[in-house]
């Protein structure tokens, strides 16, 4: 009888499925079945919902008709306000677990949320990073914050100029930090720790960087946590944490979303941050 390893509050929930997005592309016919274990496997809660494109509800309904939970989904909206009210109605098949809208109007788009989005869905709004060089970083936290929605920051993607480097994302985690706003992260944050990918050369952050950043109100001290390249020295960070720790960081970075739910855990398996459950398995 063997312990199963259980999922820390740190990590609950943070692990959003983007398995059918780059560079995973995963068929939906194959991401449903895939997300639906996930729900199901030991590590259940460190699973976010199935996020899907706007474009690809119609499919999702298709490869989710049968036997099985009613899909958690959240709808991601690359094309902005006029995608919401047509992707909420083609979503009626699913539970909506959130919203991901990306725009160039921070405004305009916390005013189609406000009208559109259902009572109890959350939402995320993102800018073009481009946007938010300068005051523009500024001037869009200060439009969220007034708001019930979360940021949204794009880490990574399949081109190197996607990926935003320290000093960036430290601006964006700190921006938020000082204003008690939460946000969520997407694209390249599938391992723990910061590194070059060797196939691509691609600096990646890694999602426990972030998560021990998340706390830092400084950019300079958000940007030295974002650039440790030690495993070691990042989960022992993490040891140290107290609750009311871990509770700051969830409040501000929520989730992220990863085409590969396999390879975190893998990460935090071997850096030993996953717990055991001392109740055996056959009695569960």
């Amino acid at each position: 009888m063997s312990a199963t390893p259980v999922i820390p509050p740190l990590f609950q929930g943070l692990f959003d499925d983007a398995a059918v997005f780059p560079p995973g592309n995963l068929p939906v016919a194959d991401a449903v079945p895939a997300h639906r274990a996930h729900r199901t496997a030991w590590y259940a809660d460190a699973v976010g919902p199935l996020l899907c494109g706007a474009g690809r509800l119609g499919e999702l309904a298709a490869a989710a008709q049968g036997p099985g939970p009613v899909l958690r989904v959240g709808l991601v909206l690359p094309g902005g306000s006029p995608e919401l009210g047509p992707a909420l109605a083609a979503a009626a098949p699913f539970e909506p677990a959130g919203v991901e809208l990306t725009t160039r109007d921070a405004r305009e788009a916390v005013a189609a949320l406000d009208l559109l989005l259902p009572a109890g869905v959350p939402a995320a709004v993102e800018l073009p990073r481009e946007l938010l060089r300068g005051d523009g970083l500024e001037e869009v936290l200060d439009v969220l914050v007034d708001s019930p929605y979360r940021a949204k920051f794009r880490t990574g993607g399949i081109v190197a100029g996607a990926f935003p480097d320290e000093r960036e994302l430290a601006g964006f985690l700190t921006g938020c930090a000082q204003r008690g706003l939460p946000y969520k992260c997407t694209a390249g944050l599938h391992h723990a720790v910061r590194h070059t990918d060797p196939a691509t050369g691609f600096e990646h952050h890694g999602f426990l960087n972030v998560l021990l950043a998340a706390q830092e109100t400084d950019p300079a001290a958000a940007a030295e946590v974002l650039a440790e390249r030690s495993g070691e020295a990042l989960a022992k960070a993490v040891r140290t944490l107290s609750d009311r720790q871990v509770t700051v960081i969830r409040n501000s970075f929520t989730a992220f979303g990863t085409c590969s739910i396999a390879e975190p855990l893998d990460d935090l398996a071997a850096l030993g941050l996953l717990s055991s459950d001392p109740t055996p398995q056959e009695d569960r």
